[in-house]
């Protein structure tokens, strides 16, 4: 997957931002200040970080050697996935789409309306 589709999808989030707090090396994804992918854009190949819920982050792990418990993050949350190309364009797709619900999901009540109305 290429650096330039994989930042696009991920900023076509309604509501997403992309930062780098943590220093050059990491794209951070974020919604209204709530972390959903982390990118590791000059490791080659790709890297991405992505909050799963834990029970599907072991699934994951179990079904692809490319997907590791989070690189510096809650490892029971988080998993890191190297990009490949083992795990399938339409199923990293879901996974990105998963951190971001998880993250709507975890905001307050006047952010997710908020975010529905810029929607």
């Amino acid at each position: 997957m290429e650096l330039e589709f994989l930042r696009k999808y991920l900023l076509d989030k309604n509501g997403a931002t992309e930062e780098l707090p943590f220093g050059p090396d990491a794209l951070v994804f974020k919604l209204v200040g709530k972390i959903f992918a982390i990118v590791a854009w000059q490791s080659t190949p790709l890297r991405i970080s992505l909050k799963c819920n834990p029970e599907h982050a072991l699934a994951l792990r179990a079904m692809y050697k490319s997907v590791r418990p989070g690189y510096h993050l809650n490892k029971e949350h988080w998993n890191t996935v190297t990009l490949d190309g083992s795990v399938p364009h339409d199923h990293l797709l879901e996974m990105i789409d998963h951190s971001y619900e998880l993250v709507v999901r975890g905001l307050k009540k006047s952010d997710r309306i908020r975010l529905q109305d810029n929607n």
